[in-house]
């Protein structure tokens, strides 16, 4: 026991003495929570909550342009800059050079397309009827020439976001009109009191419901999906230290010399995992305290921690075991530090990419969604997402308990191998 405690407090000093590493273990994961957070936080406050700033080019002769842009203004999401004098070349011009993002011209002959191609729809609705006569069919044009242009830095996504609004509203429109034009056909002066309005607000609600498997409602954010994967993405990111420690000692021949002295070298090992989970863990601390008591001073949401504390511990410690055997395996198979450095760095940025830290595994590709299950980061991460996001029961999080075991008992296995074939143990 002395021995392990003496070898114990050697490895802490080493890690104290590692500026660099300490950097990169705990700045640089608190700087990313942060900033990613902020971002994200950002886009979706955009989309959800603050209003885009469009440009209206009315060209319209009639009312329905006026009538449009009411429309849109009623919805809150949209903010609108009025440039009727804007030509179509002047348009992008403004958009390449301002702060907005998408332009919407409406042409001439708006109003008289819409009223046109409301009266036949009318007149072709009740001549299945006979109460009117298709002769009466007036001619516009087919195409309705709506223009949105947009800023080419513009994401599709978002892009399609807008066109989807527009469309909603320009089909109340036409559909507003349409009732009209089917009660004149009709012979009535008027629409029943009431009826328009029925017809325009007869659209079904729709409720929101999170599939969380806990009676308590967590509301998913950007703070409850980035604090979790970027300090699993911080935890791996120790291999720069300990892998390229581990070179050190083994190229240095700290590790003949141990092999001199009994149970030394098991001694190293041990004490490498105990001070690197104590890190792994420190790290996790800070930055969920940092989630739980400084974002909300920035605006940010508050983190919400799991009710099922023993389960978030279970998944912290074996998610830090994981990070430490992949990095002891990338120190014990690599020839030079920079080699460790190098590709474990590469290593785990694939993992991040493909396990989902970056981009959601759902929008990948499922042949790219079947290699990432292979990311020790991916099943971490569906181990905090089933904790913070969908209530933490045991028999959810039993495939990622498995996993982690697994993916530990490996690294220790091929780690073995590679050192008794060198003869260090």
């Amino acid at each position: 026991m002395r021995k392990l405690r003496a070898s114990i407090k050697k490895e802490f000093l080493l890690l104290i003495n590692d500026k660099v590493g300490l950097l990169l273990m705990y700045l640089m994961p608190v700087l990313l929570v942060f900033i990613i957070t902020l971002v994200q936080d950002s886009t979706f406050k955009l989309v959800n909550e603050n209003s885009l700033e469009i440009i209206i080019v009315n060209k319209d002769t009639g009312d329905l342009g006026d009538t449009l842009i009411s429309h849109l203004e009623s919805t809150g999401t949209f903010t609108i800059k009025k440039r009727n004098e804007l030509s179509e070349a002047e348009i992008q011009k403004t958009l390449l050079n301002g702060s907005e993002l998408i332009a919407i011209k409406i042409p001439v002959d708006f109003s008289q397309n819409l009223n046109s191609k409301a009266t036949n729809i009318s007149i072709n609705m009740l001549s299945e009827f006979e109460m009117a006569d298709t002769n009466n069919l007036v001619n516009y044009s087919e195409t309705l020439p709506l223009i949105m242009f947009y800023d080419p830095v513009l994401q599709e996504s978002f892009r399609f976001s807008v066109l989807s609004t527009l469309y909603s509203h320009l089909s109340i429109l036409e559909n507003s009109l349409m009732i009209e034009k089917l009660y004149a056909q009709m012979g009535y002066d008027e629409i029943p009191k009431g009826m328009k309005n029925q017809f325009m607000n007869n659209q079904i609600k729709i409720d929101q419901v999170s599939a969380n498997s806990s009676s308590r409602e967590v509301i998913p954010n950007s703070t409850q999906h980035n604090v979790p994967a970027w300090s699993i993405f911080a935890m791996f990111f120790m291999v720069i230290s300990l892998g390229g420690n581990i070179v050190k000692e083994r190229l240095s021949g700290s590790f003949v010399r141990l092999q001199t002295i009994p149970a030394s070298f098991s001694l190293v090992l041990i004490s490498k995992t105990f001070v690197y989970v104590f890190v792994a863990i420190t790290q996790l601390a800070i930055i969920f305290a940092l989630g739980k008591l400084v974002f909300p001073f920035l605006g940010l949401p508050s983190l919400v921690l799991p009710s099922n504390i023993l389960a978030l511990f279970v998944v912290s410690f074996l998610s830090a075991l994981s990070a430490i055997s992949f990095a002891m395996l990338v120190g014990t198979y690599a020839n030079t530090q920079e080699q460790a450095n190098g590709f474990g760095a590469i290593t785990v940025i694939i993992f991040a990419a493909i396990g989902g830290i970056w981009v959601p595994s759902f929008v990948m590709p499922s042949y790219l969604q079947a290699i990432g299950s292979i990311s020790p980061m991916h099943w971490c991460l569906e181990g905090y997402y089933t904790l913070f996001l969908k209530g933490g029961d045991w028999y959810l999080l039993t495939p990622t308990l498995l996993f982690l075991i697994l993916f530990i008992l490996a690294c220790q296995i091929l780690i073995y191998i590679k050192l008794k074939i060198q003869n260090y143990i």
